[in-house]
């Protein structure tokens, strides 16, 4: 098995009367934790959408584990082994953490929803990160901060090859940072 997890040639993304991604060159090796820094604006996150399938590409490409992938949305990124947490929360204010947290991997049996099992899933995948939150609760009603580390959970939760976080903190206070 290569060390490369990641390969990203020549990607390039616009918009009308914006270059926000030339030709860029990245490359990820298996176990190593990356940074993207930049000013705003500067196209990290538009890489990351460009990498999850929210914006298609215009050029380039990009291999995972050796293979080249083209995702055309964030659940087929996700089917490739590439979980993410977008700046924007990215979750449904109406259903349970606990639904959120297992949303398109709810465990099933005989075509039925095992919600037992949900809510220990959700558990565990909040446990992971330390925290006791009601996986009962409705998303809406928890403040933002609780939100995005709803979010996190969910993202651990998927046991993915690459974990990309595009500022994963920043709705959240400098206690919730710290913890």
């Amino acid at each position: 098995m290569s060390a490369r997890l990641l390969e990203i040639t020549g990607l390039s993304k616009s918009f009308p009367g914006v270059k926000a991604l030339d030709a860029v060159d990245l490359v990820v090796e298996r176990g190593q934790i990356h940074a993207l820094m930049g000013e705003n604006g500067a196209g990290k996150s538009t890489l990351i959408k460009v990498l999850t399938g929210v914006f298609p590409r215009d050029a380039g490409e990009t291999k995972l584990d050796g293979q080249i992938i083209v995702p055309k949305s964030p659940g087929e990124a996700e089917t490739f082994g590439i979980s993410t947490v977008y700046q924007e929360i990215n979750l449904i204010p109406h259903l349970s953490v606990a639904e959120n947290i297992c949303l398109g991997r709810q465990p099933t049996w005989l075509g039925t929803i095992r919600w037992k099992a949900i809510a220990a899933r959700a558990r565990a995948a909040l446990a992971r990160l330390d925290l006791s939150i009601d996986v009962n609760r409705q998303l809406s009603s928890c403040s933002i901060a609780t939100q995005q580390l709803v979010a996190i959970a969910r993202a651990l939760d998927i046991s993915a090859k690459l974990l990309i976080l595009d500022e994963p903190t920043s709705s959240l206070d400098r206690t919730e940072v710290n913890e």
